[in-house]
């Protein structure tokens, strides 16, 4: 067999050798908030199975599998593992969690479990099968399965400098088969480490008619046990080469010792291929292992560290010079076996060969250069060989003791998971790096069922698919639906008051300057008068000034600067009397109404404003960045301006009561409070924005409208409103999250304009 180890050093390919593509496979059964297994059905929430990529149901109908996309780093499929759990668990009922554990607590009886209701006959066939064969306790064991593709630019390289005579299809086969043969021998380290199955009630062993069962004494895993879910012992396949493999595998089935290939079960598979024959043809894509039971104590199942631990295992599988044979296959399975049933709290039986591979994984990971981080977490792995109650298993064993009872413990862990996914219900946890609205979205798409690619991360810009239906998406509700124009349209102000204007709708007089001197110049005009200070072509209100009873000229030029730092062009209007309300229009509706209110403190009587702002700010609500639904309030000059029109100062102690306005302008990014009133506003309001988001030739936008009374309908005889401006992108969060009122899910009303043939249900 090539020396890998050898080229790789040689040829300084260790970057490439450590880079690699990974996905997780979780299982888990859902549970009451007792411990006992959920009876309800799959949450129809998720959509429907026959295409949820990201969330499916495994055998019962209580036991989601989680499975995330194929990623490029461990990183990045721990944060995606992470969002998919955000999504289950705060879509399950209120009294349902996610078991923790991989064998349940407590079985429920036989006929409490049911087969999963696919929509395809032969699938229910299949697990009613396995029911009679195996029966249905066995089936309710979860676990993780792990994927991993070694990179193909690797696979090219190493194929190349080996001088192998094969094609790289069959190099890469072989490649694969070194690590899977390596993997079946010294399986039992995974197992001894991260086995977590340590018990099971007498039920789950109905079937099984051998003696000594572990009924009253703990084991590291049952699941990896000969008492899991193995085929019968009549049941043999080849490692040795795909070719044996396939003819074993076919044999099997003709004999009727499978019904079907999928019921062949080992702790590897070859993946890339539907049917075994084709990987005759296909080769191997890349590895599925299969050996992993949950860890109770992380959060999805597994530990972030143990999945680079696994990386790295896998990577000395193929550094290692050894390709184990098909006798020493056998061998590791019985070692396998043997830990499996070991006293967790026992050092293990094979201690010294377990220490000897792990240190060899040190040297391998000094000879590439790896982070002192993965080092490290071998290094743990070395001292948990010498303290078993390291291990997961030692660990449980500890936990389950010092507990009154094993199912109260894991119920304990299933809701403080959940709590954890409910910390901060308008973030998705994995991404909350990326703008909340999309953050949004993206939980939506998730939980429907819509394939996401991440396109920009950094740039807010995904892609969603179903079936053979794309669709793009930018900040969470920029789509193809609107042409290029319209944002142009509206993020220039005056264009968009000239095109209201032109088709009727009611906008306030202005001014526009191309220079501070020239919009000086014309004070004398506004002097006296309500005005508002604002730049041309700028969002979430910045360099915005409100004078509702006019301005000195010193507060003027101090309006006029602060509208010129944000754009080269200042608008000056009438300020119209009234209150403002955002309106947010998909296609062809209204589907939010808001009321801001100006960012405010409310007096107490013996705190400054500077402190109430302070307190106020303290709200786990506000944020900055659009990462919360609510922004800090600021204590710059637009605020200082505000008090001051008020009699004020930062140091001023405002009387218990007393409401003092930070700002002038409404918008939530400045410090406003959403109070959504949708119900409450008059239909012809909602039908005016629809009319203008007509005009400027957008399906989404918001539209921002004066109206001194909202329950006074509109008519063209008597308009009683004011159009401030249309935004593009309008912010989502703050409907979907307001501080008073309704919640109105709008991102998952722009899944439904992008993707009507889904009939998309309410989450």
């Amino acid at each position: 067999m090539t020396d890998f180890k050898e080229i790789i050093l040689t040829h300084k390919l260790s970057t490439l050798f450590s880079k690699a593509s990974f996905g997780i496979e979780k299982e888990s059964q859902r549970i009451t908030g007792e411990g006992t297994i959920a009876k309800t059905n799959h949450p129809t929430v998720f959509g429907n199975r026959s295409f949820h990529p990201y969330i499916q149901t495994d055998f019962a109908e209580s036991q989601p599998e989680l499975i995330t996309p194929p990623m490029q780093s461990i990183e990045e499929m721990h944060e995606w593992l992470t969002a998919i759990h955000d999504v289950v668990l705060r879509s399950l009922p209120e009294d349902e969690y996610l078991l923790p554990c991989s064998i349940p607590p407590t079985m429920p009886a036989s006929e409490e479990i049911k087969v999963a209701k696919l929509d395809n006959a032969d699938d229910v066939a299949y697990r009613e099968y396995l029911v009679s064969v195996y029966g249905n306790k066995k089936q309710m064991v979860s676990g993780i399965h792990f994927n991993f593709e070694l990179n193909p630019a690797l696979i090219k390289e190493l194929h190349q400098l080996s001088g192998s005579a094969g094609t790289l299809k069959e190099f890469q086969s072989d490649v694969y088969l070194k690590m899977a043969h390596n993997f079946i021998r010294h399986q039992w380290i995974m197992t001894y480490l991260m086995g977590g199955s340590i018990s099971a009630d007498s039920s789950y062993f109905e079937k099984e008619s051998q003696h000594n069962l572990p009924l009253d004494r703990y084991t590291r895993s049952i699941r990896s046990s000969k008492y899991g879910y193995v085929n019968k012992a009549d049941v043999h396949v080849s490692f040795e080469s795909i070719d044996a493999y396939v003819q074993d595998i076919e044999e099997m089935v003709t004999s009727g010792k499978l019904i079907a290939e999928k019921e062949f079960y080992s702790t590897v598979r070859f993946r890339g291929a539907n049917k075994a024959r084709d990987l005759l043809t296909n080769g191997i894509a890349y590895l599925e292992f299969r050996l992993f039971d949950l860890n109770p104590f992380a959060e999805f199942g597994m530990h972030k560290e143990d999945m680079y631990f696994i990386h790295y295992f896998m990577l000395y599988l193929l550094w290692i010079e050894k390709d184990a044979s098909e006798e020493e296959m056998k061998i590791g399975k019985e070692m396998n076996y043997s830990t499996a049933l070991e006293n967790p709290l026992q050092p293990s039986a094979f201690q010294s060969e377990g220490l000897s591979f792990l240190e060899g994984m040190l040297d391998m990971l000094e000879a590439i250069g790896a982070e002192e981080k993965i080092s490290a977490i071998v290094k743990d792995k070395i001292e948990a060989f010498h303290n078993p109650e390291k291990t997961v298993a030692g660990q449980m064993v500890k936990a389950v003791d010092a507990a009154e009872d094993k199912a109260v413990w894991a119920a304990s862990l299933a809701k403080k998971y959940k709590e954890a996914a409910w910390k901060r219900p308008y973030a998705l946890r994995g991404f909350e790096d990326m703008e909340l609205s999309t953050q949004i979205l993206l939980f939506d798409a998730i939980q429907k069922g819509l394939k996401i690619n991440m396109l920009d991360r950094y740039d807010q810009f995904i892609s969603l698919t179903y079936k053979n239906h794309r669709e793009y998406v930018k900040n969470g509700n920029m789509t193809a639906k609107d042409s290029y124009i319209g944002p142009l349209i509206m993020e220039n102000k005056v264009v968009t008051k000239k095109i209201l204007a032109e088709n009727g709708f009611a906008v306030p007089d202005s001014g526009e300057y191309h220079s501070v001197e020239a919009a000086l110049r014309d004070y004398p005009i506004f002097a006296g008068k309500g005005i508002v200070v604002k730049p041309k072509s700028t969002n979430y209100g910045l360099g915005i000034s409100i004078f509702k009873d006019g301005a000195s000229f010193e507060n003027y030029e101090k309006a006029i600067h602060m509208a010129f730092e944000e754009d080269e062009d200042v608008l000056v209007e009438d300020y119209l009397s009234g209150t403002e309300y955002r309106f947010f229009v998909i296609g062809n509706e209204t589907k939010a109404v808001l009321l801001r209110v100006p960012a405010n403190v409310v007096g107490d009587g013996s705190l400054t404003i500077r402190q109430l702002v302070e307190e106020k700010n303290k709200d786990s609500l506000r944020g900055k960045n659009h990462r919360t639904p609510l922004a800090l309030i600021g204590t710059g000059e637009l605020e200082k301006l505000t008090i001051q029109g008020q009699g004020y100062t930062f140091d001023s102690i405002p009387p218990a009561g007393e409401t003092v306005r930070l700002r002038d302008n409404s918008n939530i990014s400045t410090g406003g409070d959403s109070i959504d009133v949708t119900d409450q506003m008059h239909d012809s309001y909602k039908m005016l924005a629809v009319q203008m988001a007509a005009a400027l030739g957008v399906a989404v936008c918001g539209v921002d409208i004066i109206i001194p009374d909202h329950l006074v309908p509109a008519s063209q005889a008597e308009p009683n409103y004011g159009v401030i401006e249309a935004n593009f992108n309008p912010a989502m969060l703050i409907h979907i999250y307001p501080y008073q009122g309704k919640s109105r899910r709008l991102t998952m009303e722009i899944l439904r304009l992008l993707f009507p043939e889904m009939k998309l249900e309410e989450g």
